[in-house]
């Protein structure tokens, strides 16, 4: 049989048992262990089903997806969420659109300590979404905004997405973290003017607050003590050459768990809690890049990421157009899929073509991160948006995704501009050595 038409099969079959429900990493991975012994024999397949996950979960460069995770769930049961959220409604409750505006800001705040998407979105839906619907905000919007402050947690540093994205690629990750700040600053001035446009046309449904005294200001902003210690320690230790990031995100997670203990924030209760929703979200993670792998070595042996390069780089539409139509699969498969398999299935197919097209690899995973973003609160397998109606069952999907729509726009806008303008990634990872 043609490798090119098995290699068609190998993606119809995976889709399909995703389409049946079936996770997404165990159904790469039966594609990948099947097409592998269909095209090299039985015995072949079944040794890289032993050898790749063994490989895979030993990797040195992979400890540090665990560390970061098991970091933000510390802090996360250590309440430095509720402390970003209760600061910025203390500076900016008193503004229409101020619980809002507090949201935005405590979800940047928290991603700066929590690398994950959809635990930014979890525990700010439990922080901040009952606050707002006490206070009268209109419930669609507040879960909308919820979910797109969550995608901060992929964007700014540390990233998970960011990490994988490269060890896939060989690509400093230190300069990724570094390119992923400005546009990470750009969503969340975006999201603030969303805010405040719909608050200026619809005031009724974002009421202002009371205004809090400056002793009660000046307390939240000492409140917040832990968490700048950790986002200066952590970067600070990065940039400044004392350890690498993996040695970065075990010592951050050592360092949130030994605060939230001297704060008396952190007992066994919380900390077996954490550590249990950090290995659940962890085991998820491993078991999709498992699969991924899997899949790979299937696409490798039937030639098919070979021949997409060499399709994509001789496109006659020119290197932009060539980013155009990446871009516009990646909105396409953000419809359908998880963002983590998003990354592993793809970079192994669009990298090389981008970098042969003369596009820096920084730029290009920064522009990636951005694009799988869209995934996370997009109709209609928006994972963050999922997260959100489990915890606030009384809000439709429909209401979530409504409540999406404005901040998907500016995303756009913010993906035209930073590919318009590459120098807004490239500036600060200019600094890096």
């Amino acid at each position: 049989m043609d490798r090119d038409l098995i290699a068609a099969l190998g993606f119809g079959v995976m889709f399909a048992l995703m389409a049946l429900r079936v996770p997404i990493g165990v159904a790469m991975g039966i594609t990948g262990v099947g097409g592998f012994a269909l095209l090299s024999g039985t015995l072949p397949a079944l040794n890289l089903l032993g050898n790749v996950p063994l490989s895979v979960l030993t990797d040195y460069n992979l400890v540090v997806i665990p560390m970061f995770i098991l970091m933000g769930a510390f802090a996360s049961h250590s309440g430095m969420s509720a402390e970003l959220f209760e600061a910025g409604r203390a500076w900016l409750g008193h503004r229409r659109g101020g619980l809002a505006l507090a949201t935005v800001t405590a979800c940047a705040g928290f991603a700066a300590i929590n690398g994950s998407s959809v635990a930014t979105a979890a525990t700010m839906t439990q922080v901040a979404l009952p606050e707002m619907r006490r206070a009268g905000y209109h419930a669609g919007f507040s879960a909308g905004l919820i979910a797109a402050g969550g995608t901060l947690g992929i964007m700014i540093p540390p990233s998970v997405i960011m990490v994988l994205y490269g060890i896939m690629t060989e690509t400093d990750i230190t300069k990724l973290f570094a390119a992923g700040i400005v546009p990470g600053l750009m969503a969340v001035a975006f999201y603030i003017a969303v805010v405040q446009f719909v608050g200026w046309w619809r005031p009724a449904s974002m009421p202002q607050g009371e205004r809090h005294g400056w002793a009660e200001r000046w307390a939240s902003v000492r409140a917040l003590w832990a968490v700048v210690t950790l986002f200066v320690f952590v970067l600070g230790g990065i940039y400044g050459g004392l350890f690498t990031v993996q040695e970065a995100a075990g010592i951050g997670s050592a360092g949130t768990l030994a605060i939230g203990l001297l704060r008396g924030r952190l007992r066994w209760p919380q900390i077996k809690a954490a550590l249990v929703d950090a290995l659940r979200v962890s085991s998820a993670i491993m078991l999709i890049v498992v699969g991924a792998y899997l899949f790979g070595y299937f696409l490798t042996i039937t030639q098919f990421t070979q021949k997409a390069v060499e399709l994509l780089v001789h496109l006659p539409v020119g290197p932009y157009g060539v980013l155009a139509l990446v871009m516009l699969g990646y909105l396409i498969l953000g419809a359908v899929m998880d963002e983590l398999a998003m990354i592993l299935l793809t970079v192994p197919i669009v990298f090389p073509a981008m970098v042969q097209l003369g596009f820096d690899p920084v730029w290009f995973g920064v522009i990636v991160v951005m694009a799988v973003t869209f995934g996370m609160i997009c109709p209609p397998v928006g994972m963050n948006v999922f997260v959100i109606n489990s915890i606030a069952r009384d809000i439709s999907l429909v209401e979530i995704y409504r409540g999406t729509m404005p901040f998907i726009a500016v995303d756009l806008v913010r993906l035209i501009i930073l590919c318009a303008f590459p120098a807004l990634v490239l500036w600060l990872p200019g600094f890096v050595e």
